[in-house]
């Protein structure tokens, strides 16, 4: 039932986070643990917009499938992750109108340094 991420300000050697399963909308509050934290997993969520991410300096893997993100503008400001390697995203508003070989081949153009798409490897 959480809706806001907050408290991490103390939390000096986190490197996996997981709030999936919640009410969140925004990456707000990731700010104090964005230059140590390596995974977050958010999915099932309320994210429409992905503002704020550039705070996530170290992240290298990302799950946030099942949330409410129908732009490809919101989408492309992942490019502020300099060291994203691994992207779950499957189930977003953005992939229902693609089949998953156009979305793959977006998401990819997009973000060229990703190493693995929705569990599947980029070869």
């Amino acid at each position: 039932m959480i809706e806001r991420i907050s408290g991490l300000d103390t939390l000096k050697n986190l490197k996996i986070l997981s709030l999936g399963r919640n009410y969140i909308r925004t990456f707000s509050g990731l700010e104090a643990i964005g230059g140590h934290l390596e995974q977050l997993w958010i999915s099932y969520n309320m994210i429409e917009k992905i503002k704020g991410v550039s705070a996530l300096k170290a992240l290298k893997v990302l799950y946030m499938g099942n949330n409410l993100v129908k732009d490809w503008s919101e989408f492309s400001r992942l490019q502020e992750i300099p060291n994203l390697e691994e992207l779950l995203f499957i189930n977003n508003p953005i992939c229902e109108n693609l089949d998953t070989e156009s979305w793959r081949n977006q998401a990819i153009r997009r973000l060229p340094n990703l190493k693995k798409l929705d569990a599947i490897p980029i070869v």
